[in-house]
């Protein structure tokens, strides 16, 4: 898909991943709605790219609905959606040591939000016969994430529902994308905004992974690796899963023994 005079909705837009693919979509020519918490966030990189800003809380289906609508009333019919708003909270100890209420956010934003958004723009894009959905998954969806159980287990499901929406409607001339990156330099991990200056090995910055995508969306490749490793890592599971497992077990063991915790945040620079 080229993405020149393309209508694109993308959620999460106002900082990381999301500010970055806003930027670069619309370098490409690309008509581009940055949706955000807040309206106010979403203006400041709207401004930068002569785009739309829209308030939306992906956990509301309501909002997602009003994006949509909004989109194609003030720009025009929707080409690509953009599900790319994500959150990540830890756990301080036992595996189901977060909390309900984390469990909860980490469902309704990185599974339900996509249930959401094609819900809302699957029936004009099957009506025109073409639409794009993008979603930002993460590696931890393909393997796994030390230190974050809620955060690897909704993802896995997010890849679920990538799958299916790609099976179910692929022949509706509607095309599916899923962006599984590693480690990104992201408030997320700890990086300020625009943060680039002594990364840890196998962090990369917002706008490589947004280079990544626009090359991905191009070829309207399904899997989109920002870090090419992950598919050596993902074969390599399915390969040998009790030798995967174990692999995992003791990079967990390691890191702990180094640095005392597997806070995402900080086992980062380990790996």
């Amino acid at each position: 898909m080229q993405l020149k005079d393309k209508t694109i909705a993308i959620t999460g837009g106002a900082s990381g991943i999301g500010k970055a693919m806003a930027i670069r979509f619309a370098a490409e020519g690309a008509r581009v709605v940055v949706a955000d918490l807040t309206e106010e966030k979403a203006q400041r990189t709207a401004e930068q790219i002569q785009g739309l800003a829209v308030a939306c809380d992906v956990t509301q289906e309501s909002d997602i609905q009003n994006l949509v609508r909004q989109t194609e009333h003030e720009i025009g019919s929707l080409d690509m959606f953009c599900s790319n708003a994500g959150i990540g909270f830890g756990e301080p100890d036992f595996v189901t040591s977060a909390s309900n209420a984390q469990w909860q956010t980490s469902w309704e934003v990185h599974v339900m939000a996509h249930v959401y958004a094609a819900r809302a723009a699957l029936p004009g894009m099957i009506a025109r016969g073409s639409g794009y959905f993008l979603q930002t998954v993460s590696a931890a969806g393909l393997l796994n994430q030390i230190g974050d159980a809620a955060y690897s287990a909704t993802k896995h499901a997010a890849l679920g529902f990538a799958e299916a929406l790609a099976i179910t409607h692929g022949d509706d001339g509607i095309k599916v994308s899923a962006i599984c990156p590693q480690y990104v330099a992201t408030p997320m991990l700890g990086y300020a905004e625009n943060h680039e200056a002594e990364l840890s090995e196998g962090v990369i910055t917002p706008e490589q992974v947004a280079d990544t995508v626009v090359e991905g969306i191009l070829a309207e490749q399904f899997l989109i690796l920002p870090h090419p490793v992950a598919e050596k890592y993902h074969q390599n599971k399915a390969v040998d899963y009790e030798r995967w497992l174990r692999g995992m077990r003791r990079l967990r063991r390691d890191i702990i023994a180094e640095i005392g915790s597997a806070r995402p945040e900080d086992m980062h620079k380990l790996i």
